[in-house]
């Protein structure tokens, strides 16, 4: 061990040290200020403990005790160091078996943001290991250790238990979501050429792993991912984000193959999702542009896309088209209830925040400046976006990844007009107007099932809404945000960090979810609003692909529900207009909705097309509404299988081999207008 030299300057006890380069002969040290020479040596810590995962080749160790409990904070967020990039990571347990205490990366703000910071509570005669790693730099830097006074961490409202999965070892585990049809969420890691699944089992609990190689991928998903059908062949698609550009894996019709499809155009991309931006029952893609004007790909109906780059790309939407870029993290809902869906921005590095109204006639118009969201400056690479105060309008918090605290606005939507007020910034009182963590992603669930939505997002910590637009901590060991999802289908949400998932143990509230499968909309009902009524009132969610800045979360919509006993009615207003009401569902199981199934068919005709004869026997005869020529007709059964396609001649088709029962049939006109109509078969 190198001798420590002790340097009175300023007042200030500098220890001057090289640190140590392996866990096992860790520097011991206590509270003051500490000089790293360069951080050369041989071991990386893992796991990792702080954002942006691996990559870090080489680390510094130390361990500190403390002498009694304190919050500790650990900080390379000095002048001195402004301009560089430093991460650590603090672990305990013993150095071969190490658990994730804290960390840090971009928390600071000096410079150029990129210092670390973070303060966590320590306990006496506790051995603590602090890691410095050079993901981003190897060079010196001056770091400090302040103990401050305990502070008794608040009562968790859920608690986790910690499930390490060896099996999950891909380079990339940032994904939850169902992958082979069966509702259930399951883990999804990526590798260059290679997809594992952990399946979650149906029985018995625990997942099965299958291995799906693929087609190298040109782009990893470095910055984000996101997942939806959009081939329509029943299985999710998956789409990678990277500093470079976007990469499609495509299902085969099983879910048994992926093919590789990277588009070619250079974006630095950020977010990344999957969303019906022109409303035609397709999945398009839409990624943020860090450095110019947002990219979008529109499905062409065939699982083949067209690109645009807004307001570049002749005939482009405009959905974020400053050449400044800053674009960080985009989140498509509908804020202002008119059954459309809408698309928020965070942004970082200059440029406000942008909010675009979805007009419903295939344009999008910037409305930041009404709705006052377009405060500088910010610095924000995501925000959490729900109906906090369950009011039935989506209310937005805005991030904060740097010197700029977080903002609260209260989305103040009248619906007795078509024009968007503002919103109220209620950041004051609310608990986020005094934290002064930062973090690059922040998420809204509602993840004690009381029924109101919660935020996640630094500090190891969870905001718990107390149901009346303030929030309160609640502290964790080193959890972080990850991918989310229910792992084992006990109705709580489950978060995955790496190899290691933090079940949920259940709170004894109660809770209901619904999944979803669309016919006339996109296959995952990605951009539905789903309702649930009862003695609480009323909640909402929209089905969202990515949220947050990196992840890809369940595609199954949550709800929590507390010491509430029953739900009177799901309402899900559908993409496509259909809506299907479901009374008194039973809690604490998940709904699966096929759109239509709940329509009477006691009516023969919708706006557009009429069916008969209902009941049908050998045919069904379709007639248009609207003179506009009908080519093709689909048919569903309730499950949401399709069981026949057939052309329209002579304004029938053959409907013989069907099995007695009820269907639905989406029919298509020659204008791509697609329609779906519930009928019965004798």
């Amino acid at each position: 061990m190198k001798k420590i030299t002790l340097i009175a300057l300023l007042g200030l006890s500098i220890q001057l040290s090289n640190g140590q380069s392996t866990c096992a002969t860790a520097l011991p040290i206590t509270a003051g200020t500490h000089i790293v020479d360069a951080v050369n040596g041989t071991e990386v810590p893992t796991p990792i403990c702080a954002d942006n995962g691996p990559g870090a080749t080489a680390g510094k160790w130390y361990t500190y005790i403390p002498t009694q409990n304190y919050s500790l904070t650990i900080t390379s967020d000095l002048q001195i160091n402004s301009g560089k990039d430093t991460r650590f990571h603090v672990y305990i347990g013993s150095c071969g078996s190490l658990t994730c205490h804290a960390g840090d990366d971009d928390g600071g703000v000096i410079g150029n943001g990129y210092l670390s910071v973070d303060t966590f509570n320590v306990m006496a005669g506790t051995t603590y290991y602090i890691a410095w790693d050079n993901k981003w730099n190897g060079s010196g830097f001056t770091f400090q250790m302040t103990e401050g006074p305990y502070v008794a961490p608040i009562p968790t409202p859920v608690s986790y238990t910690n499930q390490t999965i060896s099996t999950i070892n891909s380079n990339y585990n940032i994904c939850v979501v169902d992958m082979n049809g069966d509702h259930l969420d399951d883990i999804v890691g990526v590798n260059n050429n290679q997809i594992r699944i952990h399946k979650q089992n149906t029985v018995g609990g625990g997942f099965t792993v299958a291995d799906y190689t693929t087609t190298a991928a040109d782009h990893m998903p470095d910055w984000s991912i996101a997942a939806g059908d959009y081939n329509k062949d029943g299985f999710n698609d998956l789409l990678y984000g990277s500093g470079n550009g976007l990469t499609f894996m495509k299902s085969n019709s099983t879910g048994t193959a992926y093919t590789e499809d990277s588009p070619g155009q250079y974006i630095f991309c950020q977010r990344t999702n999957f969303v019906d931006i022109n409303n035609d029952g397709n999945l398009d893609a839409f990624s943020c542009h860090d450095i110019a004007p947002n990219v979008y790909y529109i499905n062409t109906g065939f699982g083949t896309f067209t690109s645009y780059q807004s307001g570049v790309t002749a005939g482009s939407l405009s959905l974020g088209t400053l050449s400044s870029g800053g674009n960080y993290a985009s989140l498509w809902t509908d804020f202002d209830n008119d059954g459309d869906t809408d698309m928020f921005i965070s942004k970082c590095s200059g440029p406000p925040c942008e909010l675009h109204r979805n007009n419903g006639n295939g344009t999008y118009s910037d409305i930041s400046a009404v709705a006052g969201i377009n405060f500088t400056p910010v610095q924000s690479w995501s925000s959490a976006i729900a109906d906090f105060d369950n009011d039935g309008d989506m209310d937005i918090m805005v991030g904060s990844n740097g010197s700029v605290g977080h903002r609260f606005f209260r989305n103040n939507l009248d619906t007795t007009n078509s024009t968007e007020e503002a919103y109220s910034d209620i950041t004051a009182g609310s608990g986020l107007d005094t934290d002064t963590t930062t973090n690059r992603d922040y998420i809204a669930y509602d993840f004690d099932n009381d029924g109101f939505i919660d935020i996640m997002g630094s500090g190891s910590r969870i905001l718990f809404n107390q149901g009346n637009n303030t929030f309160a901590p609640s502290t964790y060991s080193s959890i972080g945000i990850g991918a989310v999802g229910d792992l084992n289908n006990d109705g709580f949400l489950d978060i995955l960090n790496g190899s290691t998932v933090r079940m949920a143990v259940p709170n004894g509230n109660n809770w209901f979810k619904v999944s979803l499968q669309g016919i006339q909309s996109n296959s995952n009902g990605i951009g539905a609003r789903i309702e649930i009524h009862g003695a609480f009132g009323k909640q909402i969610r929209d089905v969202r692909s990515g949220e947050g800045f990196e992840f890809m979360s369940t595609l199954n919509t949550h709800f929590g529900i507390g010491t509430n006993t029953a739900i009177t009615q799901v309402v899900i207003k559908w993409p496509s207009g259909t809506v299907d009401t479901i009374n008194n569902p039973t809690i604490n199981q998940t709904l699966h909705v096929v759109e239509g199934s709940t329509l009477s068919t006691d009516s023969f005709s919708s706006n557009t097309f009429s069916v008969y004869p209902v009941p049908a026997k050998n045919q069904l005869t379709i007639t248009s509404n609207t003179n506009a020529s009908l080519v093709s007709a689909e048919v569903y059964d309730l499950n949401g299988r399709k069981i026949l396609d057939s052309k329209i001649e002579n304004d029938t088709i053959n409907v013989q081999s069907l099995a007695t029962g009820t269907y639905i049939v989406l029919v298509n006109d020659v204008n791509g207008k697609r329609t779906t109509q519930k009928f019965t078969k004798e």
